[in-house]
């Protein structure tokens, strides 16, 4: 996101080289930039001029030490000024106040197809392994068709449990319901999904002030969709005036949104971005830290992101396993398919880009990463198709195997001859590293060995 702000960033840098300060005349052409990129990432008008200001004010007579440029010192001031707009006066945003009497509850606010819903599941899921909480969910959504069937799968699918409720009841006789039931069950946490609506009317605020009313929430949180850009700050805006908003998810931030929401947000608002949904996925919804988010906007990446990513799925058991069976030459297509399952739970190539930095991402484009991660379930569906014994012992594979894999795997049998190939070649590197300390190392390398064989099986 934000993507013409970095690049106007890096043209304007390149032309204040060999300069001895930041002075008003080399910083005008940098905010100029800086202002056109933010209002084409519909930023607030606002919250242009006030950054602005403060950019300005922070840059000018900046001494440049060390080996920086005047480009890269007013860099890291914009990255200050940025992250003190989307943080405001808070401290980090990313905390729920979950100090109370059990059940914490949680209530959530938004309009319809803001992901809301899919919000309180990647909520639960957060709270269930970063906070280690008993976690219950409960719909009282009684007018989108689906919608409770919808919450119930979610938290199937977090290992969450659900309050049942029905569409014949009424929304505030749920939530007094299943607050009861948490109490008597000793749930840490009650996560109440409330309805939507395609836009704000009156007849939505008053069911959810009559739901706040009773439940007396810890904390209220309004998701929104940063696809809405300017629009996603004033519903909220408007929410916030019919409810004591605690907290802001801004969802939807890996799609084709410009960005704007989450720098105007809490400026306009008052209200702390707490959660970014960054994917699709149920492990897609992270706290949000304005240093970070920062550094993203501005091509800095997010290596610690990635290192949080890898903690959380790379299985350290496998890892070791691995490691022992390179060592031992019998790295296998099993293996080959774990390595590449690994990285798709970390979001895929796509993801794993976008928290680089720029300088080392640039050479792939979004578009190609995307297309990579489709060629990657492919390769999946490729290796699922063949049997355990297939998997081990590839020399078996013949053209009547192939043909069968093929049409297992949906595709040519010339992309298994393709795979195939890129196997061999793969082997061949580990075979390289056999035996002693190298060997060792191999279970972490293994990877991105198997992204950059992705590269290589699917270049033409």
């Amino acid at each position: 996101m934000l993507e013409n702000l970095t690049d106007r960033l890096s043209r304007v840098v390149k032309t204040m080289r060999g300069q001895a300060r930041l002075t008003e005349s080399n910083t005008a052409d940098m905010l100029r930039e800086i202002r056109l990129a933010l209002l084409e990432a519909d930023v607030a008008l606002p919250v242009v001029r006030s950054l602005l200001e403060q950019i300005k004010f922070r840059a000018l007579g900046e001494e440049v030490v060390g080996s920086l440029s005047p480009g890269q010192a007013l860099v890291a001031v914009v990255q200050r000024e940025l992250a003190a707009v989307m943080a405001g006066d808070a401290n980090q945003s990313g905390e729920l106040n979950l100090q109370t009497q059990p059940p914490a509850v949680i209530l959530m606010a938004g309009l319809q197809g803001a992901g809301k819903t899919t919000s309180v599941g990647k909520l639960a899921k957060w709270l269930q392994e970063k906070k280690k909480k008993k976690v219950l969910t409960v719909s009282c959504d009684v007018y989108r068709p689906a919608a409770i069937e919808q919450l119930q799968t979610v938290t199937q699918q977090v290992g969450a449990e659900f309050f049942p409720s029905t569409v014949d009841q009424a929304p505030a006789d749920i939530a007094k319901a299943a607050l009861d039931w948490a109490r008597r069950h000793y749930f840490d946490v009650l996560i109440v999904d409330t309805a939507g609506r395609l836009g704000i009317d009156e007849a939505l605020m008053q069911e959810i002030q009559t739901l706040h009313a009773s439940l007396d929430p810890i904390e209220t949180l309004f998701v929104v969709d940063a696809m809405l850009g300017q629009d996603a700050v004033n519903t909220a805006k408007a929410f916030h005036d019919a409810l004591p908003l605690t907290g802001i998810i801004l969802t939807k931030l890996d799609g084709d949104s410009r960005g704007g929401a989450a720098l105007s947000v809490r400026q306009v608002t008052g209200v702390p971005l707490k959660f970014v949904g960054v994917a699709e996925k149920m492990d897609g919804l992270e706290a949000f830290d304005a240093d970070r988010m920062a550094s993203r906007i501005l091509g800095m990446g997010d290596i610690l992101a990635l290192v949080e990513q890898a903690q959380q799925h790379v299985d350290v058991a496998k890892a070791e396993k691995l490691a022992s069976k390179i060592q031992k030459g019998g790295f296998d297509l099993s293996d080959f398919r774990d390595q590449i399952s690994q990285m798709q739970q970390m979001g895929g190539m796509a993801s794993l880009m976008d928290k680089l930095p720029s300088h080392m991402a640039q050479a792939a484009s979004k578009t190609n990463m995307s297309q990579a991660d489709k060629q990657v379930k492919r390769m999946q569906g490729i290796i699922d198709s063949m049997t355990a014994q297939e998997r081990r012992k590839p020399e078996l594979l013949k053209a009547s195997r192939k043909r069968r894999i093929a049409a297992g795997a949906g595709v040519q049998v010339q992309e298994v001859n393709r795979l195939l190939t890129q196997f061999e070649q793969m082997q061949t590197m580990m075979k390289q590293f056999k035996g002693g300390k190298m060997a060792r190392t191999m279970a972490s390398m293994a990877a991105r060995g198997a992204a950059k064989g992705i590269g290589g099986l699917f270049r033409k």
